[in-house]
């Protein structure tokens, strides 16, 4: 099975720091956390709304625990059987929402609803996982690519995105 511990690095090596870049629709973000993110994950925590300074001041074990509760458990990941897979997915959804299920959804023909339930995750893992993969990974890519298509100021983030895309590998693990 899949864990959240080994696919941290890699968020971490792409998101880096602190950001608020006003093109950005993700506003203030550190290590990739939104703000917005970060204020419904101490909602369900039952924890204080936080601030822009809160999110700069993020501790590692609170951020991996945003990144588990709030992303790789939407994906039920830890009941994904590759770890290259469940990454794939994770940072799909990480990245793009509700569309990083709905997506992979449609590449596995179950209901796309943005929901992973038992009658995913089981079609997920009968599926080739490499085949998957290699679907999924150039679905996104497509994804991405509408996304400039349609609103033309995202074109100077393209590149980075991709570039993180390229370095998400299979592996039979």
């Amino acid at each position: 099975m899949s864990n959240v511990i080994l696919f941290a690095p890699f968020v971490k090596k792409w998101e880096g720091d602190f950001s608020n870049d006003p093109l950005d629709s993700g506003g203030a973000t550190m290590h990739g956390i939104t703000l917005y993110t970060f204020k419904v994950y101490c909602r369900a925590k039952r924890l204080p709304v936080p601030t822009v300074q809160d999110l700069k001041n993020i501790s590692d074990e609170m951020w991996l625990d945003v990144l588990k509760t709030m992303f790789w458990d939407r994906w039920k990941a830890d009941l994904i059987t590759n770890q290259s897979v469940a990454n794939l997915l994770v940072d799909f959804v990480w990245a793009s929402g509700k569309w990083g299920i709905k997506i992979p959804q449609r590449v596995l023909g179950v209901q796309d609803d943005g929901i992973v339930g038992n009658i995913t995750l089981s079609t997920l893992n009968k599926k080739n996982q490499k085949e998957f993969f290699d679907k999924v990974w150039g679905e996104r890519v497509k994804f991405l690519q509408n996304i400039v298509k349609n609103n033309p100021t995202q074109k100077r983030f393209i590149k980075g995105w991709i570039n993180r895309i390229n370095d998400l590998k299979f592996s039979t693990l």
